[in-house]
């Protein structure tokens, strides 16, 4: 859509603001869009004159016209906010009406055998590759996408995640499994890659990250499970809540994901099963008739 010109100083104005600020490349284009497109609503305003009243009126529009869901009224209140502060210079004072909570939702996490019928849903070196880092390391698809040859270390069992969320580096696991996988798909590809682990078409530049996705829902549909949401983030969630099983702990945990609060960490306490599967309901210890007739032999008999 055609834009004012101080519609466009504006976004210009942002974009540097967030540069200047090392945000993530992922935030300058997320936070870009959801500004552009307020701008775009309110095409005869300046956006120096904006208020929040103006921004409660969009995000009515965005769930009342839109549909749009409560994540996505929060990443536009989130870039709004950020827009007002850093660009406008404006202070925002009713954050609790235009930052809609979250839905409290468990992720999706896949079971062992549910991983075993995916692996074996490979049609390709370089398919088990990326299906393999992703569970066996924690990944997040952005770190997979940038993951460069020199970052895995494989003398020490580990892979470097450089400016991971946050801009934040850290260490993660590396499985010997997995470093085989990789050394066989390094060996079995024809155009070797040269900067990053998996390259696209153009030597030196990182997979597409819709690529990626691709290639993890066509694996997904092949094992049958399909109706599995948000297919490649549910491979980190899988590697957490696997690891807690075995006997992990929480905070080692938060330093392999590269969580920066352990709350966040804490959601997979709610799917770890060991510990879950050794309760006991307090109905079925209960001292009742019932139960102290099912603890009889079964060749008792009450004649």
């Amino acid at each position: 859509k055609k834009m004012s010109a101080a519609g466009q100083n504006a976004l210009l104005q942002l974009e540097k603001v967030m540069v200047v600020s090392h945000l993530a490349k992922r935030s300058v284009v997320a936070y870009s869009r959801e500004v552009r497109f307020m701008i775009e609503y309110y095409p005869d305003m300046d956006p120096m004159d904006w208020t929040e009243d103006l921004v409660i009126d969009y995000i009515h529009y965005l769930i009342t016209k839109k549909q749009a869901s409560r994540s996505k009224c929060h990443m536009t209140a989130q870039s709004i906010a950020y827009f007002f502060r850093h660009v406008l210079n404006k202070p925002f004072q009713t954050p609790g009406k235009i930052y809609p909570k979250r839905d409290f939702k468990l992720p999706s996490v896949l079971t062992r055998e549910e991983v075993q019928g995916l692996l074996r849903a490979c049609r390709s070196v370089k398919e088990k590759a990326i299906l393999e880092l992703f569970y066996s390391s924690g990944l997040r698809l952005s770190e997979l996408q940038y993951l460069k040859m020199i970052h895995i270390e494989a003398n020490q069992n580990r892979i470097k995640v450089v400016s991971g969320k946050g801009a934040r580096d850290r260490y993660t696991l590396l499985s010997k499994r997995c470093l085989e996988t990789l050394r066989q798909y390094y060996q079995q590809t024809p155009v070797k890659p040269k900067t990053y682990l998996f390259e696209g078409q153009e030597p030196g530049k990182p997979m597409h990250a819709r690529s990626i996705q691709h290639a993890m829902v066509m694996v997904y549909q092949r094992a049958g499970l399909q109706d599995k949401p948000k297919k490649v983030h549910a491979l980190r969630h899988t590697f957490a809540t696997h690891l807690l099983d075995s006997g992990i702990d929480i905070h080692t945990i938060k330093e392999l994901l590269g969580h920066s609060k352990i709350e966040t960490t804490m959601v997979y306490l709610h799917l770890q099963s060991r510990k879950r599967n050794a309760l006991v309901s307090p109905l079925d210890v209960i001292d009742t008739p019932e139960n102290q007739l099912a603890m009889l032999p079964k060749n008792y008999s009450m004649l």
